[in-house]
């Protein structure tokens, strides 16, 4: 098994790879502190796929510090989403899952160890999300004349593992839903295409066509994780919402990785 963990992460730790991942991961923690904090808490949906945007009360709430790791969820899943299928795609699109199979023939350990080296790095990104915002946050706030008195007799330790804790296993469900689309697909670009077209076009769709009851969707689901419970589902609910993907996710991965041929 660790055999397997190590090779995954040998591979990703490519300076190319780990550099555009916690690179975008740091431009969309800058850029949604900078859009929220000047928009000056302009009113938008409360949940919802994609970016969403908090009144002025939670951005000058004790919390206001980190709302913009809830606000762009959505993104850094995009990202995630992104960068799991890219790695999971490039095995069967250079040849490697015929070599990785070759040297352990139980498949699943080698999805085991892939899930594993992903998670690490994801944790890794949300920690980059977490400094950026931070830093930013307060900048942005001032130029834009925001209230933060409140900031300041916060329990600052406790929010932000929180929101790390929050940011994280909303990306990590990004990641296994990336994961298992490329594991189908066999190509990057669908599971990225399937996935970016989902959060931003399909399920906006679908949820103005319901009126926004279909609350279990995916992300809708991981937003509501990602700000610690909202309107439209509680904390609890999103999480028992979210390991259930995360668990369907991964089992799919694992019947199909065990079961396919990869001689071709």
């Amino acid at each position: 098994m660790w055999a397997a963990t190590r090779s995954e992460l040998v591979r990703l730790a490519r300076p190319r790879m780990l550099t555009a991942w916690f690179a975008l991961t740091a431009v969309f923690a800058a850029l949604i502190n900078a859009v929220m904090f000047s928009m000056g808490g302009a009113d938008a949906p409360a949940a919802g796929p994609g970016v969403t945007f908090p009144d002025m009360a939670t951005l000058a709430s004790s919390d206001g510090l980190v709302v913009g790791l809830s606000a762009a969820s959505s993104m850094f899943g995009i990202v995630t989403l992104s960068f799991w299928a890219l790695a999971t795609a490039t095995d069967y699109g250079s040849g490697l899952v015929r070599l990785l199979v070759a040297a352990q023939p139980q498949r699943w350990k080698l999805l085991v160890g892939k899930v594993t080296a992903l998670t690490a790095v994801t944790a890794v990104a949300t920690v980059v999300a977490v400094v950026v915002n931070v830093g930013v946050a307060p900048a942005a706030a001032e130029s834009a004349g925001t209230d933060t008195s409140s900031w300041q007799t916060a329990d600052l330790p406790a929010i932000l593992v929180q929101a790390w804790g929050n940011a994280f296993f909303a990306a990590l469900a990004w990641g296994v839903i990336g994961l298992v689309l490329a594991v189908v697909s066999r190509s990057s670009a669908v599971a990225i295409a399937v996935g970016a077209g989902w959060v931003l076009l399909v399920e906006s769709i679908v949820a103005v066509a319901f009126d926004g009851t279909l609350t279990w969707l995916p992300g809708t689901v991981l937003t509501s994780l990602a700000e610690g419970g909202n309107g439209t589902l509680s904390h609890p609910s999103a999480i028992g919402l979210t390991a259930a993907y995360v668990v369907l996710g991964l089992g799919a991965a694992t019947a199909v990785t065990i079961r396919r041929d990869v001689t071709d």
